[in-house]
């Protein structure tokens, strides 16, 4: 899930994020922190047996093509992605919403883990033309990050650069538009190389 910080906390944050260097992976390091807590894990993710069959109920095909590609390319093998048929069932739903309140407030979009099949939802209200995140950059890093929490990859802490920072608007400002290299190293820690 992608928020937005406001108030206090955001003015708070940009400035402890601008006394800190250009994040980057930092060689030889283990894995990243999640934040609050936890761990990237194979029981929290959208595959099953390496694969995650997705079924297309959104509006932003582009953004969705985009983060497969991301988490595809440069040898990254052990997880395939591919539309669901009519013999099985998908592992992961791609849709969308569209709402500014509740728990969508300042929300960008979101994986949900459930039975049956998962889904990432895309927010609209904010995604459109015209809405507070609405480019192809945006659209493209959301779906991204939200795909990595489908391939079972939790927040990571600022600390080294990540796809899977909390707040789009931070990786944004420091160029993150796709994953990087210790969101490579990530996967392959979880998932092994090809």
């Amino acid at each position: 899930m992608l928020l937005f910080l406001t108030g206090l906390a955001a003015s708070t944050a940009a400035t402890v994020l601008l006394s800190l260097p250009h994040p980057g992976p930092a060689p030889g390091r283990g894995p990243e922190a999640c934040v609050p807590s936890g761990h990237d894990s194979r029981g929290r993710s959208s595959v099953d047996r390496g694969v995650i069959a997705w079924e297309d109920d959104t509006v932003f095909d582009d953004a969705r093509s985009y983060a497969v590609g991301q988490w595809t390319g440069g040898g990254l093998k052990k997880v395939a992605f591919r539309p669901d048929t009519a013999s099985e069932f998908a592992d992961l739903e791609w849709n969308d919403t569209r709402s500014s309140g509740g728990d969508w407030k300042n929300v960008l979009a979101r994986w949900t883990g459930r039975p049956g099949t998962d889904s990432i939802t895309m927010n609209r209200h904010y995604l459109d033309d015209g809405g507070a995140r609405g480019t192809a950059a945006h659209r493209r890093r959301v779906a991204t990050h939200e795909l990595g929490h489908a391939l079972g990859f939790c927040h990571k802490s600022t600390k080294a650069g990540s796809i899977m920072w909390a707040d789009n608007a931070e990786a944004a400002r420091f160029g993150i538009d796709g994953i990087t290299a210790g969101d490579r190293a990530a996967y392959h820690r979880l998932w092994g190389r090809a």
